[in-house]
């Protein structure tokens, strides 16, 4: 004897082995043997064997007619033998109903299930929605179809191609473009991001790089509202100092520049001299929240994204031959030993004389031309007490640090002799040696401004927002914390206010202590313990994080072109560890297929084999070692 019943949702028809009253052991056709509930069994029969009911039931239920079944039907609950009877015109076979009930259950629209076998057909109105949204599914299902087809056929169907950015951004998983896309991905084995670009939802892999992190984080575009600055309502004395400004050739916003001048006793008075664009641009203001909203500049190669609007760097950048406010740092120091005698923070007008490039400037001034008071060196009275003092700041960092900073990795410049959106446009990489003369010196002051005013803003009780490092953890904090790496009690970042959120931020509490003194906390825009500086800390962090990683993605897609575009198909590399490496003409650092184990510093010689501009990966082959291993090199 067979039995057909229901299990998780289908029927199934079996041998019975055995039976008690609550339920029934019955075998498979493959020999599975399973105890079912009696309550699930729907009929037993004697024939035909369950696999033969099963294939001649499933064939019999296509043919039969739903409308009619719906129609013939009792509008009330009805069993499914009695309406097999009615529709057969005889007592249905096994098959007969075995097929019924496959029909019956296999259309939920016309029938909706009420039991066991059991069923009441839908009412008229519900199932004409019922159908009219099975066929609105069946044309979508075949629309969805049709794009697949033709993506997977190389072409991109115009709905797609108006939703390529969505459907990578924020896809909606529940719409018909992200179906086929889906679908079309799986068909072909490619990743949405690599199928839509192959199928020219995008012209290029720069073009896709590119809208992709301005629609995560520039969702409403790159412009800013139409604001007026408000005016400077202070009467600040003009500096009686001559200063320049010391920049890469690129930038436009110039925040810091520098004065010396030689006292009568030796001693040095060095200016550190800051944009104050915190004079107009005022907590809760709406200039703060634009720069609130982007918390950093972005750059790439050949391009940025401005923290600040133009009339805000207009108005403050240190452009020469203009007068413009600036927070001031003057020290008098002893060129000798470094020492810091005095200092003295004043908000002013500042002049900047010329804004020197030291691209222009680095291949005449040397350690050696500094050092030589007979040399020809351009600005040479500015640059000489500058570089001695530098130098006397670095020793006492170093003596603090306990051991000498590493400058001696190359870092390279990208240029971009055309437009920043054309993958065509020629790329130049230049290569600097961190421990340029110039690189170093104003570094050092910018360095000793940030120790100084962290400190001074710690002096008053004001709060800040401080960069440390403490047993090799980098962290920024409200509190004034030894920073180990840099060598100095407490470091502020506040020399960059055109550039980053955090200087801003600082410099509003600098004005704060330069104009109340020891009242200061009473009036800063923050007070101790404020929570809003722990959410432009959080904020900054994340926001500084992704636009780094953009910048070095960028960074990489413009080393991959360089390579493109100088046919560099073989090229000398360095080990770092294992099968990474560091090339030695640009920088990228790449893994290299099929390398033994080498030490660190080691010359390699790699072949090119090709390289994707969407994934920015390269693919390498060890040819060689050129040298042994070269001690600490990078």
């Amino acid at each position: 004897m067979y039995v057909f019943y229901e299990d998780d949702g289908s029927f199934k028809a079996g041998n019975i082995l055995s039976e008690t009253d609550a339920s029934l052991q019955v075998e498979s056709e493959s020999g599975k043997r399973s105890k079912i509930k009696r309550a699930n069994t729907l009929f037993t029969f004697a024939a035909p064997e369950p696999a033969a009911l099963m294939s001649q039931a499933a064939a019999t239920a296509e043919t039969l007619d739903l409308q009619f079944l719906w129609e013939c039907a009792p509008q009330e609950e009805f069993d499914s033998p009695a309406l097999a009877a009615d529709y057969f015109g005889h007592a249905p076979t096994p098959v007969e109903q075995a097929a019924l009930l496959m029909r019956l259950h296999g259309a939920p629209a016309y029938f909706h299930r009420r039991g066991k076998g059991r069923y009441r057909p839908a009412p008229p109105d519900i199932l004409a929605a019922a159908l009219a949204a099975l066929e609105k599914k069946q044309r979508q299902a075949e629309q969805q179809q049709e794009w697949v087809d033709e993506m997977a056929a190389g072409r991109l169907p115009e709905p797609i191609a108006q939703a390529a950015e969505s459907l990578l951004i924020r896809p909606d998983k529940n719409s018909q473009q992200w179906k086929a896309l889906d679908a079309a991905c799986a068909k072909l084995g490619k990743s949405p991001d690599r199928l839509l670009l192959e199928l020219g939802a995008w012209p290029h892999a720069l073009a896709l790089h590119k809208r992709r992190f301005l629609a995560v984080n520039f969702p409403r575009g790159l412009a800013f509202p139409d604001l007026e600055l408000p005016p400077i309502d202070r009467d600040l004395p003009l500096a009686d100092a001559e200063i320049y400004s010391v920049d890469d050739v690129t930038t436009t916003e110039i925040d810091d520049a520098l004065s010396v001048s030689t006292l009568p006793d030796g001693r040095l008075r060095v200016g550190v001299h800051v944009a104050a664009p915190g004079i107009t641009v005022t907590r809760d203001s709406e200039f703060d929240k634009l720069a609130r909203a982007r918390l950093s500049t972005v750059y790439m190669p050949g391009d940025k994204i401005p923290m600040q609007p133009d009339n805000v760097i207009q108005a403050f950048s240190l452009d020469a031959g203009r007068e413009v406010p600036a927070l001031s740092l003057y020290v008098v120091a002893d060129p000798e030993t470094g020492e810091i005698i005095e200092s003295e923070t004043r908000l002013e007008r500042v002049v900047v004389r010329e804004n020197l490039r030291h691209n222009m400037l680095d291949a005449q001034i040397t350690e050696a031309s500094l050092s030589d008071p007979s040399a020809d060196l351009p600005y040479g009275h500015w640059l000489r007490p500058l570089w001695k003092l530098a130098q006397a700041l670095s020793a006492q960092r170093e003596n603090v640090r306990g051991k000498p900073e590493n400058n001696s990795r190359v870092e390279y410049s990208f240029y971009l002799d055309g437009d920043p959106n054309d993958p065509d446009t020629p790329v130049r990489l230049v290569p600097r040696q961190r421990n340029a003369p110039l690189d170093r010196m104003v570094a050092e002051y910018m360095i000793l401004a940030n120790n100084l005013w962290g400190g001074l803003l710690h002096q008053h009780g004001v709060p800040g927002i401080y960069r440390s490092q403490q047993a090799g953890r980098v962290r920024m904090s409200t509190q004034a914390l030894p920073h180990e790496a840099i060598g100095v009690p407490q470091y502020a970042w506040s020399t960059s206010p055109l550039r980053r959120y955090v200087d801003l931020v600082n410099q509003w509490q600098l004005i704060a202590a330069v104009e109340h003194g020891v009242s200061a906390r009473l009036v800063a825009p923050f007070k101790p313990r404020d929570a809003d500086l722990f959410a432009i800390i959080g904020a900054f962090d994340a926001q500084y994080a992704a636009w780094a990683e953009f910048q070095s993605a960028m960074e990489r897609y413009w080393c991959l072109r360089w390579l493109k575009q100088h046919n560099v198909t073989r090229t000398v590399a360095h080990v770092l560890r294992e099968d990474l490496v560091r090339f030695a003409n640009a920088p990228l650092v790449t893994r290299v297929g099929g390398m033994p184990e080498l030490e660190r510093g080691t010359a390699v010689e790699i072949d090119i084999l090709g390289m994707d501009e969407l994934s920015l990966e390269l693919d390498c082959r060890y040819i060689g070692e050129i040298s042994p291993a070269v001690g600490g090199q990078e």
